[in-house]
C-alpha cells in the first residue's frame, strides 16, 4: 500500500507544532535528586566564573603593564633574583588556589552523589527498564508474580514517593536520563545497575536516552507520568487487566487481521493469543502518549502512518513493514486505538 509522504510527515511534526510540549532541562527540577544536581552545577558553574574572571583580570594585567626602563636594560640572560623570587610565590600560590578549588569541587560532588545515594532503600515501587533499540521496555515488578505487567516507553510512578528504576539493555548502552527527575545512569549489557528518581508532584516529565546508541538514538524518548497515590492505584488495576474485546465490526475485523500477520510474532496483547516478546506490549497501547518511543503522538493518523511504513518514520527500527489494504490498515488501527 502507497502512502502520501506528506501524510506521513504531519503526524512526525506534530508534536513541535503543538509548542514543543515535551520540553526537558537539567535547570527545571522536580524531584530531590535532581535539585542535589543542580545545586552540583551551580557550583561548578560559579567557582568556574570566579576562575575565569580571575584569569582575564591577570592577563589583562600583564598585556597592560609597561616593563621597567631597569628591566629593559638588562641583558636577557641576565636574572632579577627578587624577580624570580616574585614570580616563584606567585605561581605556588596559583597551585594553591588551584588545589583549594578543587578540593571544594571534590567535596561538593561527594556530598551531593551521597545525598542522592540516601533516597536508595526508601522505594515504594520498583521498576525494571530495558533499552532496545530504539524502545524502552518498563516491566512493573512485585512480590505477587500476578501483579507483575510490562508497558513500553512510559513509566507510571506515584508522586512524592521513591521509586527505584533497576536499568539494564539488551543491545547496546543506552543511558537513562530524565532531567527534571535525577540524574544520568547509563544501561550497560551484562551489568544491570539502578537508579532511584522521585517526582515532588503530579505532572508529565521527558525523559531521554542520553548515550549514542545507533542510527535512531534521538527518537528514543520516554516519558514519566506522576499520580496522586490513589490515581496510581486506578491505572496500575486498568493495567493489570487484560485487553478488552472489539466493540464494533471493525475492531473485531482488525483484531482478525492483527493475528492473521506477523504482528503476534512480535507484540504481546494480554487475553489473545499475541504472545511475542520483541516489541512492545500493546494491551493498553490507546492509553499511551505516544508510540515508536514517543517519536509521534497517540493520534489515528499517526498509528496509520506508523503501521503502513514504519521505516519512513523510523528508518532503522526492527519493525518490518506489512503490507494492508486499506480496509485491512483501517480496521487494525481501530482495534489498536480501542487497547485502552
Amino acid at each position: 500500500m502507497k502512502v502520501s509522504r506528506r501524510w506521513l510527515w504531519m503526524p512526525f511534526l506534530a508534536p513541535w507544532f503543538a509548542g514543543c510540549r515535551d520540553w526537558q532541562s537539567a535547570l527545571e527540577v522536580h524531584g530531590r535528586n535532581a535539585r542535589t544536581a543542580l545545586s552540583l552545577i551551580w557550583t561548578f558553574t560559579a567557582v568556574s566564573v570566579v576562575v575565569w574572571v580571575l584569569v582575564m583580570l591577570t592577563l589583562g594585567w600583564a598585556l597592560a603593564r609597561r616593563r621597567p626602563a631597569a628591566e629593559a636594560a638588562r641583558a636577557p640572560l641576565e636574572m632579577d633574583l627578587s624577580r624570580e623570587r616574585r614570580l616563584t610565590q606567585l605561581v605556588a600560590g596559583a597551585v594553591a588556589i588551584t588545589v583549594i578549588v578543587l578540593v571544594i569541587l571534590t567535596t561538593a560532588s561527594f556530598f551531593a552523589g551521597r545525598s542522592i545515594a540516601a533516597l536508595t532503600g526508601t522505594e515504594a515501587l520498583t521498576v525494571r527498564l530495558t533499552g532496545n533499540q530504539w524502545w524502552w521496555e518498563v516491566r512493573y515488578q512485585d512480590a505477587d508474580p500476578a501483579d507483575i505487567f510490562t508497558s513500553a516507553d512510559e513509566i507510571h510512578i506515584p508522586a512524592g514517593e521513591a521509586v527505584k528504576v533497576e536499568l539494564q539493555s539488551n543491545d547496546v548502552i543506552h543511558s537513562f536520563w530524565v532531567p527534571a527527575l535525577a540524574g544520568k545512569r547509563d544501561l550497560i549489557p551484562g551489568r544491570p545497575s539502578e537508579l532511584t528518581i522521585m517526582a515532588d508532584k503530579p505532572g508529565v516529565y521527558r525523559g531521554q536516552c542520553a548515550e549514542f546508541c545507533g542510527y535512531q538514538h534521538a527518537h528514543m524518548a520516554l516519558i514519566v507520568v506522576a499520580h496522586e497515590r490513589k490515581d496510581f492505584e486506578k491505572w496500575r488495576s486498568a493495567q493489570l487487566a487484560p485487553a478488552i474485546s472489539p466493540a464494533n465490526e471493525e475492531q473485531r475485523r482488525g483484531q482478525q487481521v492483527f493475528m492473521s500477520q506477523g504482528c503476534v510474532m512480535c507484540h504481546t496483547i494480554r487475553g489473545t493469543q499475541a504472545g511475542g516478546t520483541t516489541g512492545p506490549d500493546l494491551t493498553h497501547v490507546a492509553s499511551q502518549r505516544g508510540i515508536a518511543a514517543n517519536t509521534l503522538p497517540m493520534t489515528r493518523g499517526a498509528l496509520a502512518a506508523w503501521i503502513a511504513d514504519p521505516q519512513a518514520i523510523k528508518p532503522g527500527s526492527k519493525m518490518p513493514r506489512v503490507d494492508l489494504n486499506p480496509d485491512d490498515l483501517n480496521a487494525v488501527v481501530a482495534y489498536l486505538g480501542g487497547l485502552k
